[in-house]
């Protein structure tokens, strides 16, 4: 997981250090603070604060390689979304939800990939506690899936968008998209 502190934000936003203060204490930005009391802010977080007030992306987190965790119990399906993503994110796979759930917490991903057709698995539920818990709540979860009828109740769960799974192009330009990954590949 990629952090940044108040300077790094103060210098995107162009605005002086005290302000960053001022907009993490009236809660305008997802933050923690150190064991030392210092601001540190998760880069998604980051983005959707730009986003939302109509900053620019910085190069600096445009052209980063953000942390993707892929749950994909097929092999091959594997290897194909390794061959399609690898260039703009850092990739851990899984073929077992388990121990990808495991891998969570040490991996610290900021997008998660998984197929709502996992065996013996309940996805939704996953996407709910997912999203439901502190420490995974900023986990963006990409739902790659031939079940389009499960769409909408994936999205309430707390999917963060739903891609056909023979959309290799279509899956990479969500997670670019929602990582603010400028366009060059």
């Amino acid at each position: 997981m990629e952090l940044f502190t108040a300077s790094d934000l103060a210098s995107f936003c162009q605005v002086d250090l005290k302000t960053i203060h001022n907009w993490s204490e009236k809660g305008e930005i997802p933050h923690f603070r150190t064991p030392g009391r210092h601001l540190r802010f998760r880069r998604l977080d980051v983005l959707d604060f730009l986003r939302k007030y109509g900053y620019s992306i910085p190069e600096a987190l445009r052209t980063s390689k953000p942390r993707l965790v892929v749950i994909e119990s097929d092999a091959n399906a594997m290897q194909a979304l390794k061959r399609a993503l690898s260039k703009r994110f850092e990739i851990s796979g899984f073929a077992d939800p388990y121990d990808a759930l495991i891998g969570l917490s040490s991996l610290q991903p900021e997008a998660l990939v998984l197929d709502l057709d996992l065996a013996s698995f309940d996805v939704m539920r996953l996407l709910a506690r997912l999203h439901a818990l502190e420490a995974t709540a900023h986990i963006r979860t990409v739902v790659y899936t031939r079940r389009t009828d499960a769409a909408e109740q994936a999205l309430a769960a707390g999917a963060t968008d739903i891609v056909a799974k023979d959309d290799l192009a279509g899956l990479r330009d969500s997670l670019e998209k929602l990582m603010g990954l400028g366009a060059a590949r």
